[in-house]
């Protein structure tokens, strides 16, 4: 490897860091936690559906099926997501984002896509003559 691939790593890691201290700082003012955030991003960002099963966000998470277990409980108890029997395979248990959970979604994900796009910081900086989309 070049001495430039070194610095090229080192900068994306660099920026990388950068953007996950600001979405922690971000989410610790809003009173969610960087799992929760992730729970519902997840759950508003199923390929295909408004909803996801454990199983489905544990591989999202890459986290134990018994930890997102305990993860959905803490976002019920928060109001944020809602567990429904599934109509097609009553064995299978969804999860739903409530209209609380919504709205905490999209204005957090609102700010970590301005932050990845900003030219002051973001992970991807804009290259001179465009604009982020």
């Amino acid at each position: 490897m070049k001495k430039s691939d070194f610095e090229a790593l080192s900068e994306f890691r660099y920026r990388m860091r950068k953007f996950l201290r600001f979405s922690e700082e971000l989410l610790r003012e809003e009173g969610v936690t960087p799992l929760q955030y992730l729970l519902l991003l997840h759950l508003k960002g199923y390929p295909g559906r408004e909803w996801a099963t454990v199983g489905e966000l544990a591989e999202r998470l890459q986290a134990q099926h018994h930890g997102v277990v305990a993860l959905v409980s803490r976002c019920e108890n928060l109001g944020l997501v809602k567990r429904r029997t599934s109509a097609e395979d009553r064995r299978r248990v969804e999860a739903h984002l409530t209209a609380k959970g919504e709205r905490c979604i999209e204005r957090l994900a609102r700010l970590h896509r301005d932050e990845l796009t900003s030219t002051s910081g973001g992970l991807f900086p804009v290259r001179a003559g465009r604009r982020p989309r």
